[in-house]
């Protein structure tokens, strides 16, 4: 299958960045400086992200909102206007299809931004749940995504915005339109940053002037593998590896983003059961105490015997130990800080159980 080329494509090619797939589309893995290098710019002053490849759904017509809000697990009756929301889009069994973030611009329109190879899914189950007069329209060509974050972030936003008073001011899940960019206090390493909807043909003018914004204070441009590096540090789930089909987020932790006194939303019956019942296993975060990098898929271990499997794992430049996330059964009975070991290629690695973050989170 042919990848889709992003709007800042050209961009990334002329940085020298390392492009991968991802989703369908190819995105920048890394630029010269290295992940490790991106990573640290977060975290210390400020890194530029192309994230294009995450999907866009409008949701509009009468009672658009109202319809999202029976779909989804989160309760959008919770925020107003101008505000976002973390969800999960579930299946009856209880399974995570996807988790996206919805922007409410009012009670006929809300704006979906899910993860690239589950856009289409998502989008499917909608319309078929859409009663007349609800469309869902696909943007995820239309729509550029570009993440900036970092302590230096609303530094650079009150230069680069300050024709449009109160951006940089912006509360942690509130977003404001400047012109035709959406800016939004969202974002996924845990550091103070924004997300941009741009444009697609805005977007290469927005990115230039982010980056030269960027470079005056120290920041780099940052690939998907420094976005990796730092949402694990922050026990941030991704699709596909702690939340799946077959991973609930009663398993995985994520039930906070569950609306549980909401009458309705797909998989609630299932998701109520086995809130009360208690999973069989759930997400923890590990920390290696020996030498070596915990990987997804392996084997964790107590005294031998098998009681999980890692989820996600990396090397933490800001912790240089390895970390993981590892769904552990329940009936092991394993708590914080007791100590486990992870199969690496058939040598123990040694982690302590630890509760996410890995690092002190600065949202907010």
């Amino acid at each position: 299958m042919d990848l889709i080329s992003g709007p800042l494509h050209d961009r990334h090619v002329a940085l020298g960045a390392t492009l991968g797939p991802f989703g369908g589309w190819s995105m920048p893995i890394a630029y010269p400086a290295g992940t490790v290098a991106e990573h640290t710019a977060v975290r210390g002053s400020v890194g530029v992200f192309d994230v294009s490849h995450l999907g866009k759904l409008q949701v509009s017509g009468p009672g658009a909102a109202a319809f999202v809000n029976s779909c989804l697990t989160a309760d959008l009756d919770r925020i107003g206007p101008g505000q976002a929301q973390y969800t999960l889009c579930c299946t009856a069994s209880g399974g995570v299809v996807d988790d996206l973030i919805a922007y409410l611009d009012g009670p006929d329109s809300v704006l979906l931004v899910p993860n690239a190879a589950n856009s289409a899914a998502v989008a499917s189950l909608l319309r078929e749940a859409a009663p007349d007069g609800i469309t869902i329209t696909d943007r995820h060509r239309d729509l550029a995504v570009i993440a900036v974050q970092g302590p230096r972030s609303a530094e650079l936003f009150a230069t680069m915005f300050a024709g449009f008073g109160g951006i940089a001011d912006l509360d942690y899940m509130a977003f404001t339109d400047a012109g035709a960019v959406r800016v939004c206090r969202t974002g996924y390493t845990g550091e103070h940053g924004y997300e941009l909807l741009v444009p697609a043909a805005q977007a290469p003018a927005v990115w230039d002037g982010l980056l030269a914004g960027a470079a005056s204070v120290g920041g780099l441009p940052c690939g998907l593998g420094a976005r990796d590096t730092l949402r694990t540090e922050m026990g941030y789930p991704l699709h596909g590896q702690d939340l799946s089909r077959e991973i609930s987020p009663v398993q995985a932790g994520s039930s906070w983003a569950v609306g549980w006194t909401k009458p309705q939303f797909w998989g609630r019956e299932a998701l109520v059961a086995e809130k009360e019942s208690g999973p069989v296993r759930r997400l923890r975060g590990l920390r290696a105490t020996g030498r070596g990098v915990p990987r997804a898929g392996m084997a964790v271990l107590r005294d031998g015997v098998r009681v999980g499997v890692t989820t996600s794992g990396t090397f933490s430049p800001s912790l240089k130990t390895g970390i993981a996330l590892a769904l552990i059964d329940t009936a092991a009975r394993v708590r914080n800080d007791d100590v486990l070991a992870v199969d690496v290629r058939g040598r123990g690695l040694e982690v302590t159980v630890v509760k996410p973050p890995f690092v002190p989170s600065h949202v907010r």
